[in-house]
């Protein structure tokens, strides 16, 4: 049926690409006018675009002679001129589009075309990374186009200080990890004055590497965090009590959605052994909360696979890409129970301050695009959530790449023996081989067997990333034996070394597969770049947990009826289809899951938005009062109607409530009684309690006089507003844990979530707005005013949750030019008032 209707109506991706071609020949036909002009020349059309886009052209117009430049600029500082098919790949950049593009085929370059294009318009362009040495090499190789054809360049790194991350977002190109992009938003949304931000409005974001960010890192939050000062006791007696269990009788685990739950029998068990009734009773909720996360510690989290224990520390291991995630933490309590577990100190918990999601973060751009080697098989989710179309860029060579079928074995020690073997033929003739392991646990056990061959061969997994990209890097030269966990050193090109091209090229051996098809597609291309010859090889067994989670149970009664050893192997593409399904099963659950975090932080991303923007109107303006007297007013108008009803009848309505409301939070003691309110209807009353209220505001004004009115009205209201605001992250957070528990009343804990998160928000406003009316009118205003941060948190990375630094309340109140407290010798404002 498909083949039917692209017969008809042909293929959408080769459309695209034919209109493509037409735009690649206007550019080639530019290029013996462009090559002629001087290097000055040059570097003047830079301002010529803007003077053009000034007069009413767009970046359309300008595209053509625009990539001619860049071209003809990247051939005289690098030495690189981009071929056809990158010009393709730019243009699908600058639609706003993904383009996949096979490994090797120079995708950096391709972003300079459309960075440059769009950098002209002055709003600032981000190129995005997944570490911060791809930032930093690609800034200072990139850079120096940018930088000769007169634009500036920065680069965002985690540890800059405010000035230098100010400086390096003005710059018309800016590269940085999307972890730094995200941090600086949520904390340009907590600065106190806003000559504090550091990014302009999100203009253009050019993603490297667009499905490791947007897709295997969106699962989970960025987020901004403070610590909890919580009992750690708690932890160590929970992982005693689980350390008892036994499998099946007390608990029962799920290996397809890694789940663990207790048994009646490990219920009464707990409830035996912490002394209580009912362990679901809603005052256990703690207790229970403790047990579920040190089972899910003792048997869902492997040591040398999950996480590693260095220094006394556990550190997470990056499921993608075998890195060390250092600094970062499980959250919900799940770190703490591992370090139980480990014997280690616990450290506590923390609380969020602030936090986004990528999806909702990337969404903000008024332009987004990304590339990648492969993002077909994820096509679907680009285009749902981020609208987001993908088009298939041909390679500049042919892929003569040899993808052989998958050999399944019995155990997986006869799988380990197959791929040693396999590699020690391979050394003999002296082809490199590259080999994916999922596991550091796995890549050392490579190891220790190829050691006992005498093979020579590099580890690359978590425990060494520093050497990462020149460990890679040497990967293709004869005789390397390389073993790498998963995609590590993604982004690094592997070059063929001499005379490797008459044996084969380089040969990849994975030895599992992923639940992603994605990550075994990515493994196979880093052999076979641009034309080279190479092949690739996956070595599975029924141990494997992919082949486990999806009925290995069958082929294993197969294998014993007909006598097979654990070093024979069964080479069949029914198999490899029967995986390829399997593993197209767990990408929809995971999209799925996706979708789930997306939609129910969607409902927190409408909140966040309009607190956000009202707190930015805060800043940027220079006259506030209009705000504070609406909130006023809405704190009347609520007191009023809640005590004088349109159903009742006068006579019935509590005016002493409103005049004691009233004369308490706004006025003074006897200011008002319910003699000045008789006898008004309840539009009159609210009119007549708020003109009071505004003769009492321009006393104060007058008192304290207009300049210092003006801060202290910024000062009530950011504190309210982040106060409130980091309460209310915290409440909606503890709702979500627990929605799902709706479902069992036939409701949608979805619908829930939204319906209740909005109540939640207006009485979180509605709140907002009776602490600053409290505070303006009855507050008492110090002469040394200063705006104050409610908490100071530490930004944590997806995935995980750390234990920032202990909030601090700062009851001193420090000016901005004073010494700062901490001892370093500058101003208060040039240190932590930062």
């Amino acid at each position: 049926m498909l083949g039917l209707v692209k017969k008809m109506f042909g293929d959408s991706n080769e459309r695209e690409i034919k209109r493509y071609w037409k735009a690649v020949d206007a550019i080639n036909g530019l290029e013996p006018e462009i090559s002629a002009l001087s290097d000055e020349q040059l570097k003047g059309k830079t301002v010529e675009f803007r003077e053009r886009l000034e007069k009413g052209e767009d970046l359309d117009d300008l595209l053509p002679e625009a990539f001619a430049v860049v071209r003809e600029a990247s051939k005289r500082v690098l030495g690189k001129r981009h071929y056809d098919v990158q010009l393709i790949g730019g243009m699908v950049l600058h639609e706003g589009k993904i383009a996949e593009m096979r490994t090797g085929e120079g995708k950096t370059l391709v972003g300079t075309l459309p960075v440059y294009l769009n950098a002209l318009a002055g709003k600032g362009v981000h190129v995005v990374t997944v570490n911060d040495y791809l930032a930093q090499r690609d800034s200072g190789e990139m850079g120096q186009i940018y930088d000769f054809l007169g634009m500036t360049v920065g680069v965002n790194l985690h540890d800059l200080s405010h000035e230098q991350k100010q400086a390096a977002y003005t710059c018309d190109v800016t590269y940085g990890t999307n972890n730094e992009y995200g941090f600086d938003y949520l904390r340009d949304n907590m600065v106190l004055y806003k000559e504090q931000m550091v990014q302009r409005p999100l203009y253009f974001a050019v993603i490297d590497e667009v499905d490791s960010i947007l897709v295997d890192e969106a699962r989970t939050p960025l987020i901004i965090s403070g610590q909890a000062a919580k009992s750690t006791d708690l932890y160590y007696a929970a992982d005693r009590f689980v350390s008892k269990l036994e499998a099946e009788k007390d608990y029962t685990v799920d290996i397809k959605v890694r789940s663990v739950s207790l048994t009646e029998q490990g219920v009464e068990k707990a409830e035996k052994a912490f002394g209580i009734e009912n362990l679901f009773d809603h005052q256990n909720v703690t207790l229970n909360h403790h047990v579920t996360q040190a089972l899910k510690a003792r048997v869902i989290m492997r040591r040398d696979v999950d996480y590693v224990v260095q220094d006394d520390e556990v550190l997470i291991v990056d499921e993608f890409t075998g890195r060390l995630m250092t600094g970062r933490r499980y959250s919900e309590g799940l770190h703490q129970a591992i370090e139980a577990k480990e014997q280690l100190q616990v450290q506590n918990e923390s609380m969020t301050l602030a936090t986004i999601t990528f999806q909702n973060y990337f969404r903000m751009y008024r332009k987004l695009a990304g590339m990648t080697g492969t993002a077909k098989t994820e096509e679907e989710e680009f285009k749902k959530i981020y609208g987001l179309d993908v088009i298939i860029v041909p390679t500049n060579r042919p892929m003569i790449r040899k993808d052989m079928p998958d050999v399944v074995y019995k155990t997986e020690m006869g799988k380990f023996k197959a791929v040693v073997e396999e590699i020690v033929e391979r050394y003999k003739n002296k082809q490199p081989v590259l080999v994916g392991t999922v596991s550091i646990e796995n890549s050392e056990l490579l190891s220790e067997m190829l050691k006992k061959k005498g093979v020579q061969h590099k580890v690359l997994n978590a425990k060494y990333h520093a050497e990462e990209a020149e460990i890679v890097s040497r990967a293709g030269q004869a005789g390397a034996v390389t073993i790498a966990t998963n995609m590590a050193g993604r982004g690094t090109d592997i070059m063929l070394g001499d005379q490797v091209h008459e044996i084969g090229g380089l040969h990849i051996i994975g030895t599992e597969r992923h639940e992603s098809r994605r990550i075994d597609n990515q493994l196979r291309g880093r052999a076979g770049r641009q034309g080279d010859p190479g092949s690739s090889q996956f070595y599975l067994s029924l141990g494997d947990e992919l082949m486990k989670r999806f009925g290995a149970e069958n082929i294993m009664a197969m294998m014993d009826r007909l006598g097979m050893e654990e070093d024979q192997p069964i080479e069949s593409k029914l198999i490899t289809r029967a995986i390829e399904s399997a593993q197209k099963r767990v990408e929809g659950n995971n999209f799925d899951m996706r979708k789930v975090v997306l939609q129910y932080d969607d409902v927190m991303n409408q909140q966040r938005e309009i607190i956000y923007k009202q707190r930015r109107e805060v800043l940027e303006s220079e006259n506030i009062r209009e705000i504070v007297e609406t909130m006023l007013r809405s704190s009347i108008e609520r007191i009023v109607n809640a005590h004088c009803s349109e159903s009742q009848i006068p006579e019935e309505w509590d005016l002493q409530a409103v005049v004691d409301y009233v004369n308490n939070n706004f006025l003074s003691e006897d200011a008002l009684n319910s003699k000045d309110i008789w006898g008004k209807e309840i539009d009159e009353i609210i009119e007549f309690i708020d003109e009071k209220v505004k003769d009492k505001y321009n006393e104060r004004e007058e008192q304290i006089g207009a300049e210092f009115m003006r801060e202290f009205e910024k000062v009530v209201v950011l504190r309210a507003v982040d106060s409130k605001w980091m309460d209310h992250i915290d409440a909606m957070d503890q709702l979500r844990q627990g929605i799902h528990l709706r479902a069992y009343g036939g409701t949608d804990p979805l619908r829930e979530y939204q319906f209740e998160g909005f109540e939640m928000f207006h009485e979180m406003v509605d709140s907002i707005q009776e602490e600053v009316a409290t505070y303006i009118m009855k507050a008492h205003v110090e002469s040394n005013l200063e705006r104050q941060a409610v908490a100071e948190g530490q930004a944590v990375d997806p995935k995980v949750e750390s234990a920032g630094k202990q909030p601090i309340v700062k009851e001193e109140q420090i000016g901005r030019n004073d010494p700062c407290p901490c001892g370093s010798g500058k101003k208060y404002k040039q240190c932590h008032g930062a």
